[in-house]
């Protein structure tokens, strides 16, 4: 009986400590940020928000979204207005590889593979040298379940800083930076 029980007590123990530092070990991607940039907690519950397009572009497919403050621009017309995005308008664009879903009817591409998270912030005092907006991309590493900030050797290079956006948005500097449109629903 007690070689049992010892046996039975060390299990649960083994468990518990196991369970322990697998929670300890993961990553709340809320902390991590671009050095002397954006952090992940500055676009908590980006998860949520509404849908502005999807994408399809260099074998990978995205999802736009936006907070509201952002949504409500798109649907007073901004940027095609002439006006600017509102500061506090966010977006967040998440890339996955795609994959086909071999066993649905029609056979559809899907989202696979998360590749990484991107996001761009318009807060026209804090970027006031970057057209208005700070950016931010963070890729996504499935193995570990964690995000980094992407670097001046990845594609597109990132900067490491909240300007890291600017070069590639500025081509749309007569759309306040944005790329995006709204799809019509």
């Amino acid at each position: 009986m007690k070689k049992s029980m010892l046996i039975s007590l060390s299990t649960t123990v083994s468990i518990a400590v196991l369970a322990a530092g697998v929670a300890i070990s993961s990553q709340d991607k809320y902390t991590v940020q671009v050095p002397n940039g954006l952090g992940f907690s500055e676009f908590r519950g980006y998860e949520d928000w509404s849908v502005i397009a999807i994408s399809e572009s260099g074998g990978k497919i995205a999802v736009i979204v936006g907070n509201p403050v952002m949504i409500n621009a798109y649907k007073e017309g901004v940027p095609g207005n002439g006006k600017p995005f509102p500061d506090g308008a966010k977006m967040a664009k998440i890339h996955w590889k795609p994959k086909i879903q071999e066993t649905y009817p029609g056979q559809p591409t899907v989202p696979g593979a998360q590749q990484d998270a991107g996001f761009m912030v318009k807060d026209s005092k804090r970027f006031a040298d970057s057209g208005g907006w700070g950016w931010a991309e963070f890729l996504y590493d499935a193995a570990s379940d964690t995000f980094k900030p992407a670097t001046a050797t990845h594609n597109p290079p990132q900067g490491n800083d909240a300007k890291c956006g600017f070069g590639c948005h500025s081509v749309v500097q007569n759309r306040d930076y944005v790329f995006t449109e709204y799809g019509k629903r």
